[in-house]
């Protein structure tokens, strides 16, 4: 019985597309890499940054978001932080302010922010705290530190760079964490 053998051509063919569609694959996950920390930047940054904005995701319906464009090494960090939250009843309430605050680890951020304006009692001039755990498009994570009271007037005297772990998840947009590598 003879057996059906592809002619050496072929062969060389079929094993050109292989080597051909592993060297796109390969160049394709090198951009990612490169791009994935933040507008084209390198995979590591000279001080950490934590930008974008989301919703949270909510079953009950309530729109909840969180915008932040923050840069810098610890307490010499700058920027601005702004959270909303609209009840299922067109209840209202948000915080802004700046950031006094902010350390990075691979693709998890720390920040904390004074809060200047809100509709919230209690809360303007107070600290409040955010960690972001940054997947990309595949579902970043959020924490922020008065997820024990549920109401961010209520937080006693909050440390610098200090949250809770990122517990809550998004139903839309993507934060984006430079990780700052001191050592590196």
């Amino acid at each position: 019985m003879l057996r059906h053998r592809p002619s050496l051509t072929r062969t060389r063919i079929r094993l050109a597309a292989v080597g051909g569609a592993a060297l796109l694959a390969a160049s394709a996950a090198g951009t990612a890499l490169a791009s994935d920390s933040g507008g084209g930047a390198a995979a590591s940054a000279k001080e950490p940054r934590l930008t974008g904005s989301a919703k949270m995701y909510r079953p009950a319906g309530d729109k909840v978001h969180f915008t932040f464009d923050a840069h810098g090494l610890l307490e010499k960090a700058s920027g601005t932080f702004r959270f909303s939250h609209v009840f299922t009843n067109g209840r209202h309430k948000f915080a802004e302010g700046r950031i006094d605050c902010l350390i990075s680890g691979g693709k998890v951020a720390t920040a904390t922010g004074i809060v200047e304006k809100t509709d919230l009692e209690g809360l303007k001039g107070k600290r409040v705290g955010f960690t972001v755990d940054d997947h990309g498009k595949r579902g970043d994570r959020l924490g922020y530190s008065w997820v024990t009271t549920n109401d961010p007037s209520k937080m006693k005297d909050l440390p610098p760079c200090m949250s809770s772990a990122p517990i809550e998840k998004l139903e839309k947009g993507d934060f984006t964490v430079a990780p700052w590598e001191p050592l590196g």
